[in-house]
């Protein structure tokens, strides 16, 4: 293990480069020259989501709000929870800083990336309606992109593996229940593995197609667990509502601290940032317009303000409130990193039972999480190959939760961070070079939509 998590190291510094050149520069290009306009239509982007514009004739198979969710849902969850956590351990609370401004550069890239894959559907080897990077690299920019779009599912094959989230919610067990102490004697690495064998086990019921219900309840659990951490960290904050304001005002200044700590100073201050917020809200990943493509909608604009939303509501706010607790709490100032740093934070601010409470929510979006990934991952190997062969991804991928549950934390955070990284890079140059058809079609739809107010 140690021997891949080296090579990784290697393979990461390598890669770090174009993904933040791809992503920062590509989303703050993107901002000037659609003029703002994702932003400036907000408002309306809420109204879409509220329903009031759904068209009950359009194809696809979900609902905007759906999709949304959907994506939401795979994006809330142990990015935000553990995700910042590692973040302010690897680069201090400054780095929040730069989460914030990812995100925001990233509902610019999540409203074009999500307006293509209306845009360019395609259909699977089964005739069924698809949508995501690969189809609009094939679709629109041509069969002699068809090796970007070849290289996007090679990487998304390992950038789908639920590795994180089978590896921090072992973590959050092993931290919160002390199976050893608590259930009976056996080494942490036996019930590491028991962990990541009942997870694989739960995960193969839903996976295989069998139990679909599961799949239906894990999605309705979602949005609740959602509002109870919510709920959790705004009371954590009311009670401790003097230290909100200092919290806040430590990101800021630390976030140009030139003498920061941390590995590559200010620099490696910004590109952890922009990795960790990448993993949180996925935006520029290729991952959310596999989900909106198959949106009831066909008005590829309307999709992309919907999908704006998701980086809005997944960092701004969700990764906020966490940093918060984190950075009030005194937890950050520990050496411990990922779930158990937050784990830390909700002990000591809720009472006691605060990390009882959170293994709960985790265990809800674990599952979610395992659910969705395997999806992306299936669609990916079905594009290389065909939907047949596709569907042999989730072997793979319940053979890697096992994996995952023994591994490093870094080991796994490296996999990720560079099989994103990778993912990023096809991803951004098809949006950048199809970017001016998405502002033709923008403009179309604000002088209809201006029409029909008239």
């Amino acid at each position: 293990m140690e021997k891949i998590n080296s090579f990784l190291v290697d393979a990461n510094s390598w890669a770090n480069w174009p993904m933040f050149i791809l992503l920062i520069g590509g989303g703050l290009f993107l901002i000037f020259y659609s003029k703002l306009t994702p932003y400036r239509f907000f408002g309306h982007a809420i109204a879409i989501t509220r329903g009031k514009y759904d068209d009950k004739n359009a194809k696809g198979d979900v609902s905007s709000l759906q999709a949304l969710s959907a994506a939401v849902a795979a994006t809330v969850g142990l990015g935000n929870i553990s995700g910042v956590a590692i973040a302010i351990h690897d680069g201090g609370p400054g780095v929040v800083f730069w989460i914030w401004m990812t995100a925001l550069i990233g509902m610019c890239i999540k409203f074009y990336s999500c307006s293509l894959s209306i845009m360019f559907r395609g259909e699977d080897s089964e005739g069924k309606l698809q949508g995501g990077p690969m189809f609009y690299i094939t679709k629109g920019l041509g069969k002699k992109y068809k090796p970007l779009a070849i290289f996007f599912c090679l990487s998304g094959i390992f950038g789908f593996l639920g590795v994180f989230t089978a590896n921090q919610f072992t973590e959050t067990f092993m931290s919160v229940i002390e199976p050893a102490d608590s259930l009976f004697a056996m080494s942490d690495f036996n019930w590491k593995l028991s962990v990541g064998i009942v997870l694989a086990i739960i995960t193969s019921f839903v996976i295989f197609g069998g139990l679909t219900k599961i799949a239906k309840v894990a999605t309705a659990i979602v949005p609740v667990m959602v509002m109870v951490y919510l709920v959790a960290v705004i009371v954590v904050m009311v009670l401790n509502a003097s230290q909100v304001i200092p919290a806040l005002k430590l990101i800021i200044t630390e976030a140009w601290n030139f003498k920061t700590i941390v590995t590559g100073g200010f620099w490696g201050l910004v590109i952890i940032g922009v990795k960790r917020a990448m993993f949180s809200n996925e935006a520029g990943l290729g991952s959310a317009p596999m989900y909106h493509g198959q949106s009831k909608n066909d008005e590829p604009i309307r999709e992309g303000l919907v999908a704006m939303l998701g980086p809005f509501i997944d960092t701004i706010l969700v990764c906020t409130f966490t940093a918060v607790v984190i950075i009030l709490s005194g937890a950050y100032l520990d050496d411990s990193s990922g779930i158990v740093m937050t784990l830390q934070a909700f002990r000591t601010t809720l009472f006691g039972f605060g990390d009882d409470l959170l293994m709960i929510i985790v265990t809800a979006f674990a599952l979610s999480t395992l659910f969705t990934y395997s999806y992306y991952g299936v669609k990916c190997l079905s594009f290389l190959t065909n939907a047949k062969i596709g569907r042999f991804y989730n072997h793979y991928f319940v053979i890697m939760i096992v994996f995952a549950a023994v591994a490093s934390l870094e080991l796994v955070k490296n996999l990720i961070d560079l099989s994103y990284a990778l993912m990023v890079i096809p991803n951004m140059i098809a949006v950048l070079i199809l970017a001016p058809k998405v502002n033709a079609a923008a403009k179309k739809y604000f002088q209809k939509l201006k029409h029909e107010q008239a």
